[in-house]
C-alpha cells in the first residue's frame, strides 16, 4: 500500500512568528511608517515565535520622551514558571531620538495616533512596524469598500471574457 503526500502551500507573504494588525488600514489612514525595537522579557519573546500574540486592539502613547506600546496582548508562555509575564503589561518601544521627536511633532501638530501595522522577527529581534495613522470617517470606509468591490467585478469581468 503507498501513501501519498501532498506538501501545502506555503504562505509566501507570511514570516513564522510574524503578528499582523489587518484592522488598521480599514479604520485608519495609513501615514509614515517606522521600524522599532521592543523590550521584551525572555518568555515573551518565545511566545512571539510561537505567534501567540495579538495587537489588533494595540496602540502606542508618548511618555516622558519615550514611546510605549498599550494593549498587545502576548500570552503567557506555556512552559513559564512563576516568572512568567503578564499579558497586557506596557512594552517600551526603541527609536531614534529625531524619529521619537518626528512622531512627537506628528501628534501634537494634528489628532493622530501611533498604531502597531505588525509584529515580526527580524535577525533573531523582535521588531514592531508602527505607524502616524489618522482615523477614517465612515464615508471614507464606504469609499474604499465601493473600490474593492469594483475592482473584483473589474477581475470577474476581464476572467470571464478572456474565458471565452
Amino acid at each position: 500500500m503507498a501513501f501519498l503526500f501532498v506538501a501545502r502551500k506555503k504562505n509566501k507573504n507570511r514570516q513564522p512568528g510574524e503578528i499582523s494588525n489587518p484592522k488598521a488600514r480599514h479604520l485608519y489612514e495609513i501615514g509614515e511608517t517606522f521600524e522599532a525595537g521592543i523590550v521584551l522579557r525572555g518568555t515573551e519573546v518565545k511566545t512571539v515565535r510561537l505567534g501567540k500574540a495579538q495587537i489588533h486592539e494595540a496602540f502606542a502613547r508618548m511618555e516622558r520622551n519615550e514611546l510605549f506600546l498599550y494593549n498587545a496582548h502576548i500570552e503567557e508562555y506555556a512552559f513559564g514558571n512563576l516568572n512568567n509575564h503578564r499579558p497586557d503589561r506596557p512594552r517600551k518601544l526603541l527609536l531614534h531620538r529625531r524619529e521619537i521627536n518626528r512622531i512627537r511633532g506628528a501628534i501634537e501638530v494634528s489628532n493622530k495616533t501611533i498604531i502597531p501595522l505588525r509584529m515580526y522577527l527580524a535577525h533573531g529581534l523582535v521588531k514592531v512596524q508602527i505607524a502616524i495613522c489618522t482615523g477614517k470617517k465612515l464615508f471614507d470606509k464606504r469609499q474604499d469598500m465601493r473600490k474593492k468591490t469594483d475592482l473584483r467585478e473589474a477581475e470577474r469581468a476581464m476572467k470571464n471574457f478572456n474565458q471565452r
